[in-house]
């Protein structure tokens, strides 16, 4: 495992005036540079990824957005003790797991690679062989230590055979050690259960903030009708922990509109460090899996590794970011708009493509997920947005929504 190496302040603040992202670096100073004293910017806990006995980072790398030449940042982050990087063979058109492959070269038995692949239900077992291989080149291992079948949303695709087949012939091959399911739409609830009474996960990985719980939004945020619509999911970690299948969560900061938040952080810590710490806090979850895109954001979210416990000031935070972004955020896992539209328009997933555009500021990234949707958002463009008028339980308006986010990315 990488030896951590601690930084203070003045390397931080270095490290933001090289960047320069003034969005990103400069204003991630008022959580960090508390009392100007060095702080642990490095992982403070690892944790047992379930029935895999791998020992994880509870803050670990998602590279959904790594791109060619980011190599260095690969190897900041595995300098801070993080080990465990999350990709997929769509992410970023591969650049994703190229640029693993080329930072983690020679280093493949002191981090755990987790691949994944968008399937179909008809999807032959060579067609998924052969996406393997592909991100295998790209990673230039023999094996990845966790595969999952991404962005679940129907249980044909888990169970079908092919997949079944694929998985067994892929793990007697050594190619990959653990298997798994990853999703953020709303069928997820029937696809975990599913999966879970079916014994076929090791490892899942899920949407999962503040807001997906209803028993503390409720108590956060009363004044908002805003409780999400999947009260199943903490019951369903809860029984993940049980049979031993490793928990990692993603969408933790709930939109990520970071910059939103910097007016009232406080050098108790950032919007960002509190959402993280909400989901660290819960002993179902055994790490986050969290896009990471500069050094100076390595640095904030790692603020939140080993966190036990919320403060008074992490509640604030929450409260704040769930006030300003409730009329433009999707919740994922919500069904209620499905139904709604007479030209089947996938709202949940459109919208989900408009959070990466605009929220994450990643337009490339965005177009590419917007490109693989089956009912896109084309229908929305000159219809009165009568069908989907009130269909929202949140009060979004989806027509105008998905029309914007057509016209951006389409």
């Amino acid at each position: 495992m990488p030896k951590p190496v601690e930084t203070n302040r003045r390397e931080f603040l270095r490290w933001s005036a090289a960047t320069g992202i003034a969005g990103t670096a400069a204003s991630v100073a008022p959580g960090i540079q508390a009392a100007g004293v060095a702080l642990p910017f490095t992982v403070q806990s690892y944790h047992r990824l379930g029935r895999t006995e791998l020992e994880i980072s509870d803050i670990s790398m998602g590279t959904s957005n790594l791109r060619t030449g980011q190599e260095s940042l690969v190897h900041f982050a595995l300098d801070k003790g993080i080990n465990y990087f999350d990709s997929a063979h769509s992410y970023t058109r591969g650049q994703s797991e190229t640029t693993l492959g080329n930072a983690l070269k020679g280093m493949r038995e002191d981090v755990y690679i987790v691949s994944k692949a968008v399937t179909k239900a008809d999807a032959s077992v060579e067609w998924l062989m052969n996406h393997l291989e592909t991100s295998l080149r790209r990673l230039q291992t023999d094996y990845v230590d966790v595969y999952m079948c991404h962005a679940v949303n129907e249980v044909e695709r888990i169970s079908s055979e092919s997949w079944n087949e694929f998985i067994a012939r892929a793990k007697d091959q050594g190619k990959i050690r653990f298997s798994g399911v990853s999703g953020h739409a709303g069928y997820l609830d029937k696809c975990l259960t599913y999966a879970f009474d079916q014994d076929m996960a090791d490892v899942i990985l899920v949407a999962y903030n503040f807001g997906e719980d209803p028993a503390f939004y409720e108590k956060l945020v009363k004044r908002f009708d805003m409780v999400a619509l999947q009260p199943k999911l903490p019951t369903l970690l809860e029984r993940a922990k049980e049979l031993d299948v490793g928990v990692t969560v993603m969408k933790t900061l709930r939109g990520a509109r970071l910059n939103d938040m910097r007016p009232y952080e406080t050098t108790n810590g950032t919007y960002a460090q509190a959402a993280l710490r909400w989901v660290l806090t819960n002993h179902n979850v055994d790490a986050a899996v969290i896009t990471m895109s500069s050094e100076p954001q390595v640095i904030e979210f790692l603020g939140a590794s080993g966190s036990e416990r919320l403060e008074a000031s992490d509640l604030r935070l929450l409260d704040q970011y769930a006030s300003l972004n409730s009329n433009t955020y999707c919740r994922p896992l919500c069904n209620d708009c499905y139904s709604s539209c007479p030209y089947n328009v996938e709202v949940g997933e459109v919208l989900r493509t408009r959070m990466y555009a605009v929220d994450y500021g990643d337009v490339g990234y965005a177009r590419d997920e917007y490109a693989m949707l089956t009912n896109d958002a084309s229908a929305c463009v000159g219809c009165s947005g009568a069908p989907c008028q009130n269909a929202c339980t949140y009060g979004l308006n989806i027509a105008e929504l998905c029309d914007s986010t057509h016209e951006l990315l389409a």
